[in-house]
């Protein structure tokens, strides 16, 4: 933001684990502050504002309705993303709307002609565009030092106890939630579609390997880019102890590794480094979100956050608007498909953020 921009309010939307990280994240973006945050258990919320030293409070409407909310964090379960999304674009409030932009792409749709429809802002999670490694893997792009590219994939293999699905009614169901893909591997499908461009085949399995959940925990994927690369995604929860996210990028001159955020590994023509170490190589502490969904770093969401208040003051769109959400829910959209009809499934992904 400019120096003399405005402060910005915040309210969030939903006081669950990912609201504290929006919260703190608010807390470290100049001229912007948390305002006010409401759930539908009250208790929750007031304890949350308290910690906070915010307000809390009662329903949607009194938040909507609070003159000194700007921006309105969207952290209620995914099935309601949406729902929320929508009342509060009406509203005339900018919009944070966690991952995924919701479940369903005709509910994307919504939302994201809501956003265009009242002149606000709107940016989806995808804080791992922020992380040092893609930002750097992306200038490399740019600067075409893979060559052409040709192979990709991006992994997430993580755990999440039984618990944690039991933990909320609507964790693991199909309306609500969906599986390790919509919901944990959505991030790195994000980043590979950002450095690989357009989807236009998915072929697909997917299966509930070691939760009782009504979606899947494992989801395995071939994808044809429009450029004429392929790769692969693979996504689970149920990869004891959990491992580090991974976005691997081949082109026919080079090689680029990225590891939660961070290269790992960099090789160009005969030339290849050696593996990076260090803080640079580092995971957010032994396991991190690979095993513990609280384990995530503020740094990426308060850029993202910062990108937005940036844009609105600018005039432009946040550099991960509500096309950059829909078109990462299309490709698992098409996963799903795909592994329910046991056929590959094509996308009418076009070129865009």
């Amino acid at each position: 933001m400019t120096s003399g921009a405005p402060e910005r309010g915040f309210g969030i939307v939903g006081t669950g684990v990912i609201a504290a990280m929006h919260a703190a994240a608010i807390a470290t973006v100049p001229r912007a502050r948390l305002a006010a945050v409401t759930d539908v258990a009250g208790g929750a919320a007031a304890a949350f504002a308290a910690a906070r030293g915010c307000a809390a409070e009662p329903g949607l409407d009194q938040l909507l309705a609070r003159p000194d909310v700007d921006v309105v964090c969207v952290c209620v379960p995914s099935g309601l993303h949406a729902e929320v999304g929508v009342r509060a674009a009406r509203a005339g409030k900018h919009l944070v709307v966690e991952k995924p932009i919701d479940v369903t792409l005709a509910a994307a749709d919504r939302l994201i002609e809501a956003a265009r429809a009242a002149g606000v802002a709107l940016t989806v999670i995808s804080q791992h565009r922020f992380d040092p490694g893609l930002i750097e893997l992306k200038r490399l792009l740019g600067d075409g030092a893979l060559g052409r590219l040709v192979l990709a994939e991006a992994s997430t293999k993580w755990y999440r106890t039984q618990a944690y699905y039991d933990s909320a009614g609507w964790r693991g169901t199909w309306a609500m939630d969906g599986g390790s893909l919509m919901n944990q591997g959505i991030h790195y499908v994000d980043l590979l579609r950002w450095c690989m461009g357009p989807v236009t085949e998915v072929t697909a399995v997917c299966a509930t390997q070691a939760h009782q959940v009504e979606v899947e925990d494992t989801a395995l994927a071939i994808v044809r880019f429009g450029s004429g690369a392929v790769g692969t995604i693979l996504s689970s929860t149920a990869a004891y102890p959990g491992f580090p996210q991974r976005l691997e990028i081949t082109g026919t001159d080079g090689t680029v590794i990225v590891e939660d955020g961070r290269i790992v590994r960099r090789a160009f023509g005969a030339q290849a480094t050696a593996d990076v170490s260090g803080d640079d190589a580092g995971a957010v502490g032994a396991l991190g979100a690979a095993a513990d969904p609280a384990a995530i770093e503020v740094a990426s969401h308060a850029a993202q956050i910062a990108d937005l208040l940036a844009a609105v003051e600018e005039g432009r769109a946040p550099a991960v608007d509500g096309q950059a959400g829909r078109d990462a829910l299309e490709i698992v959209r098409a996963v799903y498909e795909s592994a329910r009809t046991g056929a590959p499934v094509g996308l009418t992904d076009a070129p865009g953020s």
